[in-house]
């Protein structure tokens, strides 16, 4: 594949550290969301259906030549949504055999109705599950889905999913503007429900460009003709992670500055 290679960085999370990536999706980028925030500008490809987009071996022998003891974690995340990658159960596998630095798969959720896929997750040790709202209006604006999203159907997924997996199940919610008391209540009788490890907050931080890069997300900051979106005052970020933390005992932990 021209201009790609399916493993990056690594990079600095402020949520994982020093983080490893891993794209199982390829040069064209595909995902079954198209949010107005994504780094990869519009996404190429609409895409409901699980392939194989990049061999596991590819994915294998960039890993091994990258391993390295001061990684804090390896996140599967990528060019679009990982979880299309039917062979993702297969590169957790191959390498969790080489490493045992925890692994984090990236996903929106839009396919956990299959347990094959369930399945597939079960084998990471942490799965990070985007919910940017739980209205379908707000899902519609913000993550604009290839398909018809419906709330309850993805609770009862999120559950099947919580009872099931061994590891740590985490939300991350990125936050373009502010919510009202009524959704935010929504929201947080929702986490309730799914019962997660974690919640992340967020907010933009980086430019969303006209055109996307490949392997060179680093450098986003660079691209000419990028727009950006204007980050939430961090002050109601606090507020909010507080509320969550009283009504929910959930832990949550949001992004400070330009972090």
């Amino acid at each position: 594949m021209k201009d790609f290679a399916p493993v990056y960085g690594p990079v600095r999370s402020w949520r994982y550290g020093l983080s490893l990536g891993i794209d199982p999706i390829g040069l064209v980028s595909t995902c079954s969301f198209n949010c107005v925030y994504c780094q990869l500008g519009q996404i190429e490809r609409s895409f409901l259906q699980r392939q194989t987009f990049v061999p596991t071996a590819d994915i294998l022998s960039l890993v091994e030549k990258k391993i390295d003891p001061t990684l804090d974690v390896i996140t599967i995340s990528g060019s679009g949504e990982p979880t299309l990658a039917s062979n993702l159960g297969e590169i957790i596998t191959a390498i969790k055999r080489i490493t045992d630095i925890p692994l984090v798969v990236l996903t929106n959720g839009s396919l956990l109705g299959l347990e094959t896929l369930r399945s597939d997750l079960e084998l990471a040790d942490e799965v990070s599950i985007k919910l940017d709202g739980i209205t379908k209006e707000r899902i519609d604006r913000v993550n604009r889905p290839a398909f018809v999203w419906d709330w309850e159907q993805l609770l009862c997924h999120l559950s099947a999913l919580r009872q099931s997996f061994r590891g740590k199940m985490t939300i991350q919610t990125m936050l373009l503007s502010i919510w009202s008391e009524q959704e935010r209540r929504a929201y947080i009788d929702g986490l309730n429900d799914i019962q997660p490890d974690r919640v992340y907050l967020n907010t933009p931080r980086r430019p969303k460009p006209k055109q996307r890069l490949i392997n060179g997300r680093e450098n986003l900051t660079t691209i000419d003709g990028a727009s950006w979106f204007k980050p939430i005052d961090f002050d109601y970020i606090a507020t909010f992670a507080e509320e969550i933390k009283n009504r929910s005992g959930l832990p949550v932990s949001f992004v400070v500055g330009n972090e």
